[in-house]
């Protein structure tokens, strides 16, 4: 018996626990109208029969592949090190379908189509993991997801207490999402930021400098530590925070004709000289007439600087796994120590050696027999996930959610902001994902611990499931009218019962029913009196597994 067979497997049991109450005959939510009688003569009988056995084989373990860890690159082979270390050892590779999903949500936010998963699970080429995550990386949908991870960070947002005002923030989300798109080299994207200079809606790096709360050099500083060093202003020393203002003391805005527009530049009356002290102690003379801003960039990005790389590494890895390399994500420290020193380091080198090419990293990352593991624990040491033993189960953020019951539902959501003005409303046919603005959003959005995107902390969003999430899901109005009235397949063909089974589970979970769920789901002699099962209440179990709510 595995050690630790949650939280997955007890989703998957959770799976089975509703479907068995559904095959009594008790439709949980739903007053729904009979099915049509299935046909009652014997030739339709042995047609169903011979139509089932056609059908693909039912997925008996949903979870592993069944091949045990193995090196793959550089990354198994530091993690690998660090477990036998600690007396711990690597699950399994997962399963196709396990992987498919991972990898369409971590790459793209998205769940993977029907022909998207019979294609992928039906082909038979090596290589078929590796060509996918190419393809995954290379998509629009990339790019727009991560950018919603940069836009939590960046504090992309039109409102309060932000205040980029809607023009402005859709300039930047296009900015960033472009960016994304073309994969910028990183260190070309933080001196953009950093150095930007001009109108905030045609200049749109210049957003970088008016989305931070307080004009002052110390709230400048404060901003640029979090975002490319990878620490807090109030756990800075005072004094180093004080030094890293000095390199934005000549920031300075001006409004103009245009509503809600502003000038960002660089005071030209303050053009001496500057003493400064750079933040690994290094004391300089910035020239009069050169942008001190430009100076801090070049020694922040250059490739001997250990804290940018660090910082971005630490970042990308806990964006895929929910676990950072360090003890934290935003509050790092010059003293700060690796939980696997040698793999954080290795990470750090090789953004250097690639010149900062963050999709490279990731390609990396995701062709690891580490990201390749089941979720399926062999410990109950609590070290076992923090140092990868597993790949980590954890909640869907609010907006992949959402696109996900929408796009297994086949119904739209409205995200609308209602001040200032203009008011704004998104047509309904866009994904929570690719929302430009922090301020556009729904209950929905909110309840399931979106990031208000006022401080760029990661722990601004909220990944840990409550009691409301799951009230919501189980019985709200919204969820249940998704079900009743989405587009999606009602009821099976004649004989065809194993394949619209089928059909519901690879769109829902993006795997084949197992034996003992189509065992609990396949209809029984029909009689008198005999139970039916609502296509719809299936969908409402599978929804509110475990299994589909969970990254896994």
């Amino acid at each position: 018996m595995r050690a630790n067979l949650s939280p997955f497997l007890r989703g998957h049991r959770t799976v089975c626990a509703c479907l068995a109450v559904l095959s009594l005959g008790l439709s949980w939510i739903f007053a729904a109208e009979p099915p049509k009688e299935a046909p009652t003569k014997q030739s339709a009988k042995k047609q169903e029969r011979a139509q089932d056995k056609k059908t693909a084989p039912a997925a008996e373990d949903p979870f592993e592949s069944g091949r045990p860890f193995a090196v793959k690159n550089p990354i198994d082979r530091w993690v690998l090190a660090d477990l036998k270390r600690n007396n711990l050892k690597p699950s399994p590779e997962c399963s196709d379908a396990v992987f498919l999903r991972r990898v369409y949500l971590d790459a793209t936010g998205a769940i993977p189509t029907v022909k998207q998963t019979r294609a992928f699970l039906a082909d038979q080429d090596p290589d078929k993991r590796a060509k996918l995550i190419d393809s995954l990386l290379d998509s629009p949908q990339h790019a727009a997801y991560w950018a919603l991870k940069w836009g939590d960070l960046l504090r992309i947002k039109a409102e309060f207490p932000v205040n980029l005002w809607p023009n402005a923030a859709q300039a930047y989300d296009h900015y960033v999402t472009q960016a994304m798109r073309t994969n910028m080299p990183y260190d070309r994207f933080a001196h953009e930021l950093l150095t930007a200079s001009g109108s905030n809606f045609r200049v749109p790096q210049a957003n970088f400098f008016r989305a931070i709360q307080g004009r002052t050099p110390e709230a400048v500083a404060g901003s640029v530590a979090l975002v490319f060093l990878g620490e807090r202003a109030d756990k800075m020393n005072p004094d180093r925070l004080k030094r890293l203002a000095d390199f934005f003391s000549r920031v300075a805005y001006k409004e103009t004709g245009e509503w809600k527009e502003e000038i960002v530049y660089v005071n030209p009356l303050e053009t001496g000289p500057m003493e400064v002290v750079y933040p690994d102690g290094k004391r300089a003379v910035i020239p009069a007439g050169q942008d001190p801003r430009e100076a801090f960039t070049q020694w922040l990005t250059a490739p001997a600087n250990p804290f940018f790389a660090r910082a971005l590494a630490n970042r990308q890895w806990n964006w895929v796994f929910g676990v950072p390399l360090y003890d934290s994500v935003d509050n790092l420290s010059l003293e700060s120590k690796a939980v696997n020193p040698e793999l954080a380091d290795y990470l750090a080198r090789r953004l250097v050696e690639n010149e900062f090419d963050t999709r490279g990293l990731l390609r990396e990352i995701f062709n690891s027999a580490t990201y390749q593991q089941s979720s399926l624990l062999n410990s109950d040491n609590p070290e076992a996930l923090r140092r990868l033993a597993a790949y980590p189960v954890r909640q869907l953020e609010a907006e992949p959610l959402i696109d996900a019951i929408c796009k297994v539902t086949g119904t739209t959501e409205v995200y609308t902001s209602t001040t200032p003005e203009p008011y704004t409303t998104l047509p309904t046919c866009e994904d929570a994902v690719d929302i430009p603005d922090g301020s556009i959003t729904t209950a929905f959005l909110e309840l399931f611990g979106r990031s208000p995107r006022d401080t760029g902390l990661e722990s601004e969003r909220n990944r840990t499931a409550n009691p409301s999430q799951r009230v919501h899901l189980l019985n709200a109005t919204h969820i249940r009218s998704k079900i009743e009235k989405g587009e999606f397949p009602r009821a099976p063909q004649p004989g065809r019962y194993n394949e619209f089974l089928e059909d519901i589970y690879l769109r829902v979970l993006s795997r084949p029913p197992t034996a003992e769920e189509i065992a609990l789901l396949r209809p029984q002699d029909k009689t008198k009196n005999a139970p039916r099962i609502d296509a719809r209440d299936i969908y409402w179990a599978l929804i509110n597994s475990e299994e589909f709510l969970n990254r896994h």
